[in-house]
């Protein structure tokens, strides 16, 4: 298994970015004129420019922050304070002076928690589990970076999100978790990639690789070992264009080309002593001595793994320290000097005992079985909070048809009083017009009646006049026949 845990440092400064060029920066610190404020905040941005490819000189400048600092607030709980500690942290933690790391990340976390700051919080979380996590304490590690995934995701920070599954899934990988911890890198991946954090993303491709890498799988790990260093190189980032050449070198050297293995190494090596990485350092030294002891050159395997271990001796590598005596034990027998070979080896597994011991597996076991049922909780409570805002937007709908079928049905009621009123007005003009029709009829007809009753009156009048005219004149009949009776009696 190669060396990898220089991939969690490249998570430590992700989010820290310069927002000025060093040159209008450095105006402004050797500008005496400037206001205190903006002088710290200057040497503050300068300092973390440097951390990752010159972390002696980050330490200089913060340690001119921290006493500038001091100078502006007598009060030490100060965010100036504060940022000054973090960078002298991350910048000792990658030089691999990890005790002073860890007592810097500790004094900042007390004025963060003071401060009550969350993000700042969550930072040193994350910084002190990569220290425990090179300390090869894998249980402490994985507590701090659970406790800044929390953090992170009550901030809604899905960059920091996205670092904290790439710290957890390394965790997954030390224990040989490797479905589990690619499971946490492509979940970081995803994160990062959204965010457009690219020397995250980055980080992500190279810790994906190392993954495949203990799968034998190496086409795969050439893939993203390639697409990492192709990003490192576009951001002229050194550290990372360092290890991605270990990385590669540890792929050729599987695969047997021996050649190319050297020449990345030999590269890596280069940029490590450049930028002061001891502890990436020891990685090469320990890498090369692999590669001589397949090469049965026993002499120079042996001269890199002793520089290996005196580097992780120094800085307190733990991992490293195991890894390099494991080398040695395994170089010595080859050499037929098996007394050095069985000391190193008993060395190596103390070491090995001492990190993976029953205790240490159970915490892990705990802590993983705590994430996850704290993880799971999470995710009801989202799907809970999803359904009840489900049920809320359906419900709202539900309000908005009703008011719709309300302000409808209004409308119509409206028109229908409108409509209504318009046929009771016609109704009492046409209840008008028929009263004075009917007066106009009964008017009639009695005048009718009247009128009849004259017609009646003179009719019967005629009638009589005729009877009586009748009467009273003889008919042409009866005058004919008495006028030829006559005739006939002559």
């Amino acid at each position: 298994m190669r060396k990898f845990l220089l991939f969690i440092f490249l998570s430590i400064c992700s989010c820290l970015s310069i927002a000025q060029k060093l040159d209008s920066l450095w105006k402004v610190y050797n500008d005496k004129t400037q206001a205190d404020t903006t002088h710290i905040n200057a040497i503050h941005a300068i300092a973390r420019s440097y951390i990752s490819n010159k972390p002696d000189t980050a330490i200089i400048l913060a340690e001119q922050e921290l006493k500038l600092a001091n100078s502006i607030s007598t009060n030490k709980v100060n965010i100036w304070t504060a940022n000054a500690l973090n960078v002298l942290g991350i910048a000792y933690s990658y030089m691999g002076n990890y005790s002073k790391a860890l007592e810097y990340y500790l004094k900042t976390l007390d004025i963060y928690k003071e401060l009550n700051n969350k993000s700042g919080i969550a930072f040193c979380y994350n910084n002190m589990g990569v220290v425990y996590q090179y300390q090869a304490d894998y249980p402490k590690a994985l507590e701090n970076y659970l406790k800044a995934l929390h953090l992170r995701e009550e901030l809604g920070d899905k960059q920091g999100e996205g670092n904290c599954y790439a710290n957890i899934g390394l965790v997954y990988w030390y224990e040989l978790n490797y479905p589990k911890a690619l499971e946490c890198q492509f979940k970081a991946l995803k994160l990062l990639e959204k965010v457009g954090d690219k020397k995250s993303v980055a980080n992500c491709y190279s810790n994906i690789g190392a993954v495949y890498e203990s799968q034998t799988k190496y086409a795969n790990v050439l893939e993203y070992d390639l697409k990492g260093l192709k990003i490192y190189q576009e951001l002229g980032n050194k550290r990372g264009m360092a290890t991605s050449y270990g990385n590669l070198g540890n792929v050729y050297k599987n695969l047997n080309d021996y050649p190319k293995a050297l020449d990345h190494y030999i590269k890596s090596l280069q940029i490590r002593k450049v930028i002061g990485d001891k502890e990436g350092e020891g990685i090469c030294y320990g890498n090369m001595g692999d590669l001589y002891y397949r090469l049965t050159n026993y002499k120079l395997a042996i001269q890199y793994c002793d520089s290996e271990l005196t580097l992780c001796k120094q800085i307190g590598d733990i991992d490293g320290e195991r890894e390099a005596y494991e080398n040695l034990a395994k170089t010595y027998s080859k050499t037929g000097r098996y007394k050095e070979a069985y000391e190193n080896h008993v060395k190596f597994k103390t070491l090995t005992d001492s990190i993976f011991n029953a205790d240490n597996s159970k915490q892990l076991g705990d802590l993983k079985t705590k994430f996850e049922v704290e993880k799971k909780e999470t995710e009801l409570k989202i799907k809970s909070d999803a359904e009840q805002e489900k049920l809320k937007a359906v419900a709202g709908e539900e309000k908005k048809r009703q008011q719709v079928i309300i302000a409808s049905v209004g409308g119509v009621l409206v028109l229908v009083i409108i409509f209504s009123l318009f046929l009771f007005k016609r109704f009492k003009i046409t209840q008008r017009q028929k009263t004075i029709i009917e007066k106009q009829k009964v008017m009639v007809d009695k005048a009718y009646e009247e009128l009849h009753e004259k017609n009646k009156e003179v009719m019967d009048s005629i009638h009589y006049a005729k009877r009586i005219q009748t009467a009273l004149i003889t008919s042409e009949k009866y005058i004919e026949n008495t006028f030829n009776k006559l005739m006939g009696n002559k």
